[in-house]
């Protein structure tokens, strides 16, 4: 089977050695193995749950829920209710980001309309006294 070295599997997630230490260090790679010498091993499946704390980190998880995750996953069955609930919880978390997001490029595009609009006309007066153009009309 093939191991990946922390510099290969840093690269390949595009984070930092520092930051697998720290995730190490965390408790977050338990499945990770050593070498007699202390040098972790890494398989494909450890990357593979790397990518999920990454993506759990991603949607604004705090590192002590990520940890509490990665303990359920070693308990087996028992915890798949907690599992569960825990990526429905985080599906409804970033179906709201989704949603704020929308609303800031709704307000983005429009400041890129009434500046476009701006630049044509050489002037912002074109837009009267609404200068700093917040409002949106649907």
């Amino acid at each position: 089977m093939k191991t990946y070295s922390i510099g290969e599997v840093a690269k390949e997630l595009n984070l930092t050695v520092y930051t697998l230490r720290y995730y190490d260090k965390e408790g977050l790679m338990p499945f990770v193995e050593r070498t007699a010498s202390g040098t972790r091993l890494f398989k494909k499946s450890d990357i593979d749950a790397l990518r999920v704390i990454e993506c759990l980190k991603s949607t604004g998880m705090p590192i002590k829920e990520i940890k509490n995750f990665i303990d359920w996953c070693s308990d087996g069955d028992a915890t798949l209710k907690q599992r569960y609930d825990m990526f429905m919880e985080r599906k409804a978390n970033v179906e709201a980001q989704i949603e704020e997001l929308k609303k800031t490029m709704e307000l983005i595009e429009h400041k890129c309309s009434y500046y476009k609009t701006a630049l044509e006309a050489g002037t912002e007066e074109i837009h009267k006294n609404n200068k700093i153009g917040t409002s949106i009309t649907p």
